[in-house]
């Protein structure tokens, strides 16, 4: 069974933790850190809410049900289709995609080694 990290989101009051290979979690932490940066110099009027990564934890028991615990991949695969859809002119999105789609692809990677027995 692999270790398992969970990274805490949060955006206006709505929390919920992505589930990492505790190899990546930190990769989805500094991603966040780095689409924070550099969202607020995108020009285009569909740039989608970005949730803040402010924790990292080993293990999550949950007590309240409206706290979701989302896979790390499904997570980047919604992140990537949001980013994907901005139609922005002026600012270089592609350099914020290929980091996206980098980790994506890790992370596919990492499932299909992990899961192939």
């Amino acid at each position: 069974m692999p270790t398992m990290r969970y990274v805490l989101m949060k955006q206006n009051e709505t929390v919920h933790f992505v589930e990492m290979p505790q190899s990546h979690a930190y990769q989805l932490s500094a991603l966040n850190l780095r689409l924070h940066k550099e969202i607020d110099k995108l020009t285009a009027s569909n740039v989608p809410a970005l949730p803040y990564a402010i924790a990292e934890c080993d293990n999550v028991e949950l007590h309240d049900t409206s706290i979701q615990t989302i896979s790390g991949l499904d997570y980047l695969n919604k992140l990537e289709q949001d980013f994907a859809q901005i139609k922005e002119q002026s600012y270089p999105l592609i350099s914020l995609l290929t980091e996206i789609r980098a980790l994506q692809a890790q992370l596919e990677q990492w499932y299909e080694e992990e899961y192939e027995d």
